[in-house]
C-alpha cells in the first residue's frame, strides 16, 4: 500500500521503490506482474534500529525527529558500513554505537554518524538498483522517509545519475488509511472472498 499510494500521488511510471520503515528496509521493483525485492536488510529494519538507538540515548519515542535534530550539531565518528551486494546490515552499527556511547562519545556525534552511515548505505543500494534496472525514477516510502537528510542524500544521488527522486507527503509517510483504501480499490476486482494474512512479504503479493 505504501508503494501504490506513492506511485499514485507522484504520477510515476515505473520507479525503483525504496521502502524504509520500522520493520521494512527494502529496494523493490515491479517486474513480470509482481513486486521483486532486489535488496533488503539482513537483520533489523532501519526504523527499528534508530528507535533502539534513541532509547539507548534516552530520546523517547519516536526517536527519529530527535536524532535528526541532534545530528545537526555533531561530527562524524567512524561506524561499521555493511553493504553486501544490494543487502544491508544494521546490527553491527547498533552494537558499535552502544560501545561508543559508553566510552563517552557525545549524543550529537553519534546521531550525526549513525544518520550519515545508514543513509549512505541505503543511497548506495538505491544507486545500484537504478543502475541494474535502468530505471529513472526513485520513490522513497515508509516512516524513515520523513528524515530531511535522508531525502537530500537520495536527491543528490539521483541528480548525479540523471534520475528523479520522489517521496510522499508527510501525512502519508507513516501507516495511514488513504493508502489502504487506494490499494483496496486497485485490487477490488482481483479477489473474491477476502481474509487476513499476516507477515505477507511484498514479493509474494
Amino acid at each position: 500500500a505504501h508503494l501504490s499510494i506513492g506511485k499514485k500521488i507522484n504520477n510515476l511510471e515505473d520507479p525503483v521503490y525504496l521502502y524504509v520503515s520500522g520493520v521494512n528496509t527494502q529496494a523493490i521493483v515491479f517486474d513480470g506482474g509482481k513486486y521483486r525485492v532486489m535488496g533488503e536488510t539482513l537483520d533489523i529494519g532501519l526504523g527499528n534500529m534508530l528507535d533502539k538507538f534513541g532509547r539507548l540515548l534516552g530520546l523517547g519515542f519516536p526517536a527519529g525527529p530527535k536524532i535528526e535534530g541532534l545530528a545537526k550539531k555533531g561530527k562524524y565518528v567512524e561506524l561499521p558500513y555493511t553493504v553486501k551486494g544490494m543487502d544491508v546490515s544494521f546490527s553491527g552499527i547498533l552494537t558499535k554505537v552502544k560501545q561508543l556511547y559508553e566510552q563517552g562519545i557525545s549524543k550529537e556525534d553519534l546521531c550525526f554518524s549513525i544518520q550519515e552511515t545508514c543513509f549512505a548505505m541505503m543511497t548506495e543500494v538505491s544507486e545500484r538498483a537504478l543502475a541494474h534496472t535502468g530505471k529513472k525514477e526513485l520513490l522513497l516510502v515508509g516512516g524513515v522517509g520523513a528524515n530531511k537528510r535522508f531525502c537530500e542524500m537520495l536527491r543528490i544521488m539521483c541528480e548525479e545519475r540523471g534520475a528523479k527522486f520522489f517521496k510522499v507527503p508527510m501525512e502519508l509517510v507513516k501507516d495511514n488509511g488513504a493508502m489502504i483504501a487506494w490499494e483496496g480499490y486497485l485490487r477490488k476486482d482481483e479477489y473474491g472472498d477476502v481474509g487476513v494474512k499476516t507477515f505477507w512479504r511484498i514479493d509474494e503479493v
